[in-house]
C-alpha cells in the first residue's frame, strides 16, 4: 500500500514565534453592518511587527472599513480591534502609537504642508523641526510653504505619509498609499515600507493592486465580501504552484496524483497538477514505477493565486 509520505514528503513548517504585544494589531471577530449590507463579517487576524503585511482584496472587500474600525473611526457592530493591547481610543498619545493614512485629501486645503504637520505635532509636543525633516524625506521640502489645496494626489499622498510618521510610531497603517504616485513614487513607497518593517515596526498596507503587493509584502491578509480568505506568507501563497507533468501512462499518473489530493487537468498533451509540488509528484511517481518525460513547475503570480483562492471559496 502506498504510504502518505509518498504523496507529501515535505516536513511540517515551523510554528510562528509569539508576537510582541507592544506593536501588534489584533482584530477579533470584527463585524460591521450598514443596514442590510455586511461590510465586514466576523473578521479575525493579527498583524505582527518586523514585516510588511498586505491587506489585499478588490474594491468594496471591506479593507477600508476594517482599518477605520482599527483606528476607532467607525464603531464595530460586533467584535473588537486593539493596537498594542488596547483600543486605539485608549492611547493617550495616539500619534506616537499609530501612524495612519486613510485619506490623502484630509488636510485643510488652506494650510501649507509645513503648517499642517506643525499643527499636528503641537497636539503631541513634537518640535517643528520634525516636520521639516519629514517633508524633506518624503520629497516635499521644496513645496513645504505651498498650500495643500494646490497639491496633486501624489503630493497629497506624500504629505499624508509624512503625517503618519510624525510621531515615530511603532505601528503604521496605510490605505492605498500608491494611489496617484508616479513610478518613482511607487518605488519610494516600496523602499520606505520595507525600511519601516526592518526597523521592527508593524506595517499594515491595504491595496487592490496585487502586482504591487507581490513585490512589497512579506505577509498577506486576503479578504473579499468582508470575509478573510487567507492569512499567509507571500511565499506560502505563491507556492501553490502548478506543475506540468507528461509521461507514457497518463491515466495511471492521473489516478495516482488525484489519490494524493491533487487537482489534475489535461493540458497540451500532458497533465497540469495543482496541489502538489514537483518533489511530491516525483516521489509519488517513482514509488509506483511510473516514468515521467517532463516535470515542469509553473509558479503562479499573486493575481493568479488570488483568483484561484477566491474561486475555490465561492465554490465551497
Amino acid at each position: 500500500m502506498r504510504g502518505r509520505d509518498a504523496c507529501d514528503p515535505r516536513p511540517s513548517p515551523p510554528s510562528h514565534p509569539a508576537p510582541s504585544v507592544r506593536a501588534v494589531i489584533e482584530v477579533m471577530k470584527l463585524t460591521k453592518v450598514y443596514g442590510r449590507t455586511r461590510a465586514v463579517d466576523d473578521l479575525s487576524f493579527t498583524v505582527r511587527p518586523g514585516q510588511v503585511t498586505g491587506f489585499l482584496g478588490p474594491n468594496g472587500a471591506g479593507k477600508s472599513t476594517t482599518m477605520r474600525m482599527i483606528l476607532g473611526l467607525d464603531r464595530p457592530t460586533a467584535g473588537r480591534a486593539t493596537v498594542a493591547g488596547r483600543p486605539y481610543r485608549d492611547h493617550r498619545a495616539p500619534l506616537h502609537a499609530v501612524g495612519a493614512l486613510l485619506d490623502a485629501r484630509a488636510a485643510h486645503p488652506g494650510r501649507t504642508a509645513r503648517d499642517h504637520l506643525v499643527a499636528l505635532g503641537q497636539t503631541h509636543g513634537i518640535a517643528p523641526s520634525r516636520a521639516d525633516g519629514l517633508l524633506a524625506e518624503v520629497g516635499l521640502g521644496d513645496v513645504a510653504r505651498r498650500r495643500v489645496g494646490g497639491f496633486s494626489l501624489g503630493m497629497a499622498q506624500r504629505l499624508g505619509i509624512a503625517a503618519a510618521l510624525l510621531g515615530d510610531p511603532a505601528v503604521v497603517v496605510l490605505d492605498e498609499p500608491v494611489n496617484g504616485l508616479d513610478p518613482d513614487g511607487v518605488l519610494w513607497i516600496r523602499t520606505l515600507l520595507k525600511r519601516l518593517a526592518a526597523d521592527g515596526r508593524t506595517v499594515l498596507v491595504s491595496s487592490h493592486l496585487m502586482s504591487e503587493m507581490a513585490v512589497t509584502a512579506d505577509h498577506l491578509l486576503v479578504v473579499d465580501h468582508g470575509r478573510l480568505l487567507a492569512d499567509t506568507s507571500l511565499d506560502a501563497l505563491l507556492d501553490r504552484e502548478r506543475v506540468f507533468v507528461r509521461g507514457p501512462r497518463p491515466d495511471a499518473l492521473r489516478a495516482l496524483l488525484t489519490g494524493c489530493g491533487a487537482t489534475v487537468d489535461d493540458d497540451r498533451g500532458g497533465l497540469l497538477v495543482t496541489g502538489l509540488g514537483v518533489d511530491a509528484i516525483g516521489v509519488a511517481a517513482a514509488g509506483q514505477g511510473l516514468v515521467l518525460h517532463e516535470l515542469t513547475p509553473h509558479r503562479a503570480s499573486l493575481e493568479q493565486a488570488y483568483m484561484e483562492l477566491t474561486t475555490t471559496k465561492e465554490r465551497a
